[in-house]
């Protein structure tokens, strides 16, 4: 057989797997970053009282795809209840502090760098700054961008005031929501926009197609109130897979949807086309190795 043939083999195998775990925009072990919203208490001051409950599964789901690939020490920063000016809830009800506790229990992430944004956004933002303020072309950050901008516009902001504008050259960000780039929740908020002009467009963008597909359960990472295509995690014989499932269907409107961590999929496994089943294959009978 000719290495041609090899290849073409090779090829045709891992297409029809539906799981290529290949990796984009060169990511190449590098430090990533992380920032969800979902506040869990109401803000009366905007047009939606409720939180964004998706991100109560979807920062697990994330974590989980990291902790599958064995990428737990690559995670340098993961705020969540990111809206700013936004009320925090009660650690009894702060849905993604039940969230970032439990990835840490079940994978072994480093609790030092799960920060609550409503709770700590002194820490959250200079967190993050010192990491965008840090990179170089040998040593990129990778920043999945799972809320609205107004946060990332006050890092961006701290870490031009230290000085460090340069160094966002050096920061890839991905996002997937026109939504989350362009809404504001009070009128002083700023927008994507707005950030690349603050930087002079320096950070490095990509932006992969949104991934919900509310109406085709089996596609994406939003099978709106169809569970099913989910109870694989509910039926595994991981308790870690099945807690997973529980903050899948923590969300407060009976949605199944983890749509944003369709972004760290497609950066450490090179696929936004996915579903509920290449995700079941890519979590296979465990996330972490036991051995």
């Amino acid at each position: 057989m000719t290495r041609l043939s090899m290849c073409v083999i090779f090829l045709l195998a891992t297409i029809s797997t539906g799981i290529c775990r290949a990796q984009s925009l060169g990511y190449d072990q590098n430090r990533i970053a992380m920032s969800f919203d979902g506040n869990s208490a109401p803000d009366k001051q905007y047009k939606w009282p409720t939180g964004d409950p998706d991100d109560w599964g979807a920062l697990p789901a994330s974590c989980a795809i990291m902790a599958k690939l064995g990428l737990q020490n690559k995670l340098v920063h993961c705020s969540y209840n990111n809206f700013i000016d936004a009320p925090s809830g009660p650690d009894s009800k702060n849905q993604l502090k039940i969230s970032a506790d439990g990835v840490i229990e079940h994978w072994g992430f480093n609790p030092d760098v799960f920060i609550d944004v409503t709770k700590e956004q002194k820490r959250a933002i200079e967190s993050l700054a010192a990491e965008m303020s840090r990179s170089t072309e040998s040593n990129p950050l990778f920043f999945i961008h799972a809320g609205l901008s107004e946060f990332v516009y006050l890092i961006v902001k701290e870490v031009i005031r230290n000085g460090n504008i340069d160094s966002l050259a050096h920061v890839h960000l991905v996002s997937h929501s026109a939504f989350n780039e362009n809404e504001r929740r009070r009128k002083h908020h700023h927008t994507w926009d707005d950030i690349q002009e603050l930087c002079g467009n320096r950070i490095q963008y990509t932006k992969i197609p949104d991934q919900n597909d509310k109406d085709n359960p089996n596609h994406l990472w939003h099978s709106k109130g169809n569970f099913s295509v989910w109870h694989w995690m509910r039926d595994h014989p991981e308790a870690d897979v099945r807690w997973m499932y529980s903050r899948l269907k923590a969300h407060s409107g009976g949605v199944a949807d983890i749509s944003d961590c369709g972004m760290l999929f497609f950066l450490l496994v090179g696929d936004a086309n996915v579903s509920p089943e290449k995700f079941r294959e890519f979590i296979g009978d465990q996330i972490v190795s036991k051995n």
